[in-house]
């Protein structure tokens, strides 16, 4: 959500402004505002009076808080931001630094995980949507985007508007897949739930679409159901499905187009949990002779 422009500081108005005047993306708008107003709460008085000193102690104060790397990052490219743009004082952003991230392997689910988990979800309108998340590898606010007419049953691909990064792209539909949303179609248009050419997973109020927290609590309530210990998100099927494609040796630089990646080395970390290509991989002491 765009923050709210009513009773608001004059110096907050300049900085949403330069945000809309660049089309930042709204939850980009909302972080860079709640990392400033992060650091006026702990400086005291207005950030536009910090020096750079102010900052660095700042970013330790958060480090000696156990603020995790992901969070520190995030706040300092908001307050960078705001010091280089909003009141041209780059000189005080010098002294905070961003800091490594550790890259965790992503949670898989096997081919048989993946089935358990789609059919023990609540309903068959909650059943599509994991279907699309992984058999399409969209993510959540990709999914809940998706109106009917994003369905190109000729071309066989679904339309993507607007995914990460505001680019739009296809992705693939597979024969099942069409199968399945159209089952989700027939049923909701016979119970009146899917309006003319508008969403294809409607929340209770068919004038707008699902939310992500409804579909996250549908599939945690499907891994219980499954009885699958992983720790389950969304997320989890778009990795599954990079992962199953690689280990079905579908060329990487197509996963990345199907994925909506910038860069390959995104892409290439599913090398690292493609379990059934480093089974094929023969070890070099299957060469040595017992001693």
């Amino acid at each position: 959500m765009i923050p709210s422009t009513r009773g608001i500081t004059p110096l907050r108005q300049r900085m949403i402004d330069d945000m809309r005047m660049r089309k930042l993306a709204p939850k980009t708008q909302t972080a860079y505002i709640r990392a400033v107003r992060k650091f006026a709460n702990y400086l005291g008085r207005s950030p536009d009076t910090a020096a750079a000193e102010d900052l660095r102690a700042f970013q330790l104060f958060l480090i000696n808080h156990g603020v995790s790397s992901i969070t520190l990052n995030a706040t300092i490219t908001g307050l960078k931001f705001f010091f280089e743009v909003t009141i041209d004082r780059a000189e005080c952003i010098s002294k905070m630094q961003p800091v490594p991230v550790p890259r965790k392997l992503p949670v898989v689910l096997s081919r048989e995980e993946a089935a358990r988990l789609i059919a023990s979800a609540p309903n068959l309108k909650y059943q599509t949507v994991l279907s699309v998340a992984y058999g399409a590898g969209l993510r959540a606010h990709e999914v809940i985007s998706l109106k009917v007419g994003d369905i190109d049953s000729q071309r066989m691909v679904l339309r993507v508007e607007q995914g990460k990064g505001q680019q739009d792209r296809y992705a693939m539909l597979s024969p099942v897949l069409l199968e399945r949303l159209r089952a989700w179609w027939r049923e909701a248009r016979a119970q009146g739930r899917m309006l003319h050419g508008g969403w294809l997973f409607p929340g209770r109020d068919p004038i707008h679409p699902l939310s992500t927290r409804q579909i996250n609590r549908a599939i945690h309530f499907a891994a219980t159901a499954a009885k699958i210990d992983k720790r389950v998100s969304m997320h989890t099927l778009r990795h599954s499905f990079a992962t199953h494609l690689l280990e079905q040796k579908v060329d990487i630089r197509v996963i990345q187009v199907l994925l909506g990646h910038r860069r390959l080395e995104t892409t290439a970390l599913y090398a690292h949990v493609a379990t059934e290509i480093l089974r094929e991989v023969v070890s070099p002491i299957e060469g040595l002779r017992p001693t």
